[in-house]
């Protein structure tokens, strides 16, 4: 049976190795229906704000499958990546980046791992919400939810037990980070103890990374959030050999999307010089996806054994040799449908299981009681004297809200600041608490209005909450 497949050829060097990939897959007798679709710097230049076609929507919403090579989103000017659209607009909340080195035909440092990085694809930095508050300072909103954060941890635990994998790793931030990392942190702990025959690990981000640069071997699967998924899986794939031989899925309840995990490199576009591996990689996890493995399989070994042939493109290639064009590679691939690897280990057809799939219903999170505690006031204010504002913002305070301290830049700099505090920004954030009870959205308003009267300006105000008596909020270094 063909399958219908929507695919974007992509921009920069994306339309060279989609055109090589597809070539292999149609001689190994892949039976796909490719709908061509335009996303992108072509969308972009057509006046589509979000870079996706009408045309792309629709073929998207009936084939549930896209293929695509890599985009451009152009910089600046307000427009947001193209992938992340993808990626929160179909659901697909789980990136999967398996990666394992090809020794001793491509370069690496470490000669025998096999890692699957497990990437959270719709929260995080990624929701792109950011601001631009004062002359001297922007703000970005890091979002997580206890529902994403079980989904993507789930989904890693399920992947691991679908193929046999050891060892979960969770990669984290909350020695910083306490609430949203801390969040994460947690429902990783609580979902392990379900799978009690895979070993669970907890890292902080920076000494993980450190350590998957170093010793990748001691890892099986990764799970993280989306920004360090994303730098992760790049850190992996280059120490493997190279980010040009990695491909992704985009795993979704109802849609998938598959990809190279690199991008579309304008800089050597038209040179006939891409690396086509990554793309070819994501191919072979959308041909097991949708029942091909035969042909996956087929296109596999001859991959592998093409790479064992020293046909590499010049990513790759040796010094000293001389690497072959994007569709050099892709006929010499050609040339080994049939043929297997002599000394890396083969594909099989039961390389690819079904990874049962979170229900987003069914959570373990509780009901909690939820109570407003105070409200931080951030001030645009280019003064200087800390004591000034302070004491001017103090005597604004009312019954059951009064001032509690003054922060910039997260450091607390009023009341009693140990330290001779260097404020070098104009925003100040205000915390207003009331220790012994609740607060109203009235008393908020009021104070607000006595920060207007003073001609402070008031840019941005955050409740502060307690979840069944525990403060969510952070405090001020120094506080």
């Amino acid at each position: 049976m063909t399958t219908p497949v929507t695919i974007a050829r992509g921009d920069g060097i994306g339309p060279e190795i989609m055109d090589a990939t597809l070539k292999i897959m149609e001689a190994a007798g892949a039976k796909i229906a490719p709908e061509f679709v335009v996303l992108g710097e072509k969308a972009f230049n057509q006046g589509i704000d979000n870079g996706i076609t009408d045309e792309a929507w629709d073929s998207i919403k009936r084939t549930s499958l896209l293929f695509k090579a890599p985009i451009t989103t152009p910089q600046g000017g307000g427009y947001k990546s193209v992938n992340v659209t993808l990626r929160k607009s179909l659901g697909l909340f789980a990136n999967v980046r398996p990666v394992r080195t090809l020794a001793p035909y491509v370069h690496t440092k470490h000669e025998n791992f096999n890692m699957v990085v497990v990437r959270e694809n719709e929260e995080d930095l990624y929701a792109g919400i950011e601001y631009r508050q004062t002359r001297d300072t922007c703000h970005s909103v890091k979002l997580l939810s206890r529902t994403g954060s079980e989904m993507i941890i789930r989904y890693a635990f399920e992947y691991a037990r679908a193929y046999g994998r050891k060892k979960v790793t969770c990669l984290i931030k909350d020695n910083i980070m306490k609430i949203s990392d801390g969040l994460f942190h947690k429902v990783f702990k609580l979902i392990a103890t379900e799978y009690p025959e895979i070993e669970a690990e907890s890292i902080i981000v920076d000494i993980g990374m450190a350590r998957i640069a170093d010793t990748p071997e001691r890892f099986d699967v990764v799970v993280t959030l989306n920004l360090y998924g994303d730098i992760v899986s790049d850190i992996v794939s280059q120490v493997a050999g190279s980010v040009g031989l990695a491909g992704s899925s985009n795993i979704g309840q109802n849609v998938a999307m598959f990809e190279a995990v690199h991008g579309s490199a304008p800089d050597i576009s038209g040179q006939s010089i891409a690396n086509p591996s990554g793309l070819l990689n994501a191919g072979i996890l959308m041909l097991r996806h949708i029942g091909q493995g035969d042909v996956a399989v087929k296109i596999e070994n001859a991959w592998l054994r093409t790479i064992e042939d020293g046909v590499h493109t010049a990513d790759i290639a040796v010094k000293g040799t001389n690497p072959v064009s994007t569709q050099e590679f892709a006929d010499a691939v050609i040339a080994n449908l049939g043929n297997k690897p002599q000394t890396l280990a083969e594909a099989s057809e039961n390389a690819h299981r079904t990874v049962k799939m979170p229900d987003p219903t069914k959570t373990t999170k509780s009901e909690r009681s939820k109570k407003l505690v105070g409200v931080d006031v951030f001030i645009d204010w280019a003064g200087k004297d800390i004591e000034k504002i302070g004491k001017n913002v103090e005597s604004i305070s009312i019954e059951g809200l009064v001032l509690k301290g003054i922060s910039s830049r997260g450091m607390h700099v009023y009341p009693n600041a140990e330290h001779n505090a260097k404020v070098l920004s104009d925003q100040w954030r205000c915390r207003f608490t009331n220790d012994n009870g609740s607060v109203t959205n009235e008393q908020v308003r009021q104070v607000l209005a006595k920060l207007e009267a003073m001609d402070y300006d008031w840019i941005k105000t955050e409740n502060l909450y307690t979840f069944d008596g525990d403060h969510c909020y952070s405090q001020s270094q120094g506080e």
